[in-house]
């Protein structure tokens, strides 16, 4: 096949957003995400004249992103004094600015995102990768597979296992939820 005309500057305008939320969502601590994009993007421009559009680029850049943030938590762990884990509460609170959501509002959206964090930490690799690329960024089960490295009916088989791990672990969150207002 023949190679697809991207330009390295549609690419990152296109799909900045994906791929920092892909980075965010697959356990790369806060501080440290727009490094981990960073480097995607530099092999994204390294690789772009390579890309022969076998899959879709969200596809590819799935894989990209997934092996430099597996790549990252790897390099990191290494590193002396670190403890692991996503960073301190508060790490994602920024300047309040107008048109902004009420601080009620942020504290809600922050608590959502953190407990979803968790759910998605909580899972193994293989679903939490399928589980975000079917149910947060809306990919067809033919570009999971081809993201992922799998065939379809693997994908099917961790994605109802990843659904019945988010099921379980929002039912334990209601659950504890009723037990602390009691």
């Amino acid at each position: 096949m023949a190679a697809i005309p991207w330009t390295f500057a549609a690419v990152y305008e296109a799909h900045f957003a994906f791929v920092w939320r892909t980075v965010r969502r697959l356990g790369i601590a806060d501080s440290a995400v727009d490094d981990v994009v960073q480097e995607v993007f530099l092999v994204v421009h390294r690789q772009l004249p390579h890309f022969r559009g076998d899959s879709s680029i969200r596809s590819w850049l799935f894989a990209i992103a997934s092996r430099t943030a597996r790549d990252s938590r790897r390099s990191l762990l290494r590193k002396p004094g670190h403890l692991g884990g996503r960073g301190r509460v508060g790490d994602d609170v920024g300047l309040v600015a107008d048109g902004a959501p009420s601080p009620h509002e942020a504290v809600a959206a922050f608590e959502g995102a953190r407990r979803l964090h968790a759910v998605l930490d909580a899972m193994t690799k293989e679903r939490r990768e399928v589980f975000i690329l079917a149910e947060l960024e809306q990919m067809t089960i033919a570009d999971i597979a081809a993201a992922v490295n799998a065939n379809p009916n693997t994908v099917y088989s961790r994605l109802r296992a990843a659904r019945a791990d988010f099921e379980r672990s929002v039912a334990r969150a209601l659950a504890n939820e009723r037990w602390r207002t009691r």
